[in-house]
């Protein structure tokens, strides 16, 4: 029984994945235009931030939608098909669970933001 229901679940995935791919492209935003010293400075803080991510996770995809809407050169990193991403994820943050937002500081430390609502409130509030 175990299994019918992965099957079930793995072959609805197969089928939703281009679906979901085609809705975030389609109902992406555009991104805020800023002068290019402002998107510079932007960016750099950006070189602090990693996004651990699924490709078809509705939750990750509703963060790279605002991150994409508010201009922000965030890394990617898929912790569902690269195993050091997850390992990474699970070493830092304590769980193999997306969204997770890695924010490293000036000193190196890590803080590990999970949750899609509060990792778009810590951007809009942040880069807004």
């Amino acid at each position: 029984m175990k299994s019918i229901f992965r099957i079930f679940f793995r072959t609805l995935r197969i089928v939703l994945t281009p679906f979901m791919l085609l809705w975030e492209k389609a109902t992406t935003p555009k991104g805020i235009v800023r002068l290019p010293e402002a998107q510079q400075q932007i960016d750099q803080q950006c070189k602090n931030l990693a996004l651990y991510q699924f490709k078809t996770c509705p939750f990750c995809i509703k963060v790279r939608r605002e991150m994409n809407r508010l201009s922000l050169d965030v890394a990617l990193l898929d912790a569902q098909k690269q195993p050091q991403h997850r390992e990474a994820l699970l070493q830092g943050g304590g769980r193999a669970k997306v969204p997770c937002l890695k924010i490293t500081d000036d000193k190196g430390n890590s803080q590990w933001m999970y949750e899609s609502s509060d990792i778009i409130h810590y951007l809009q509030k942040r880069f807004a």
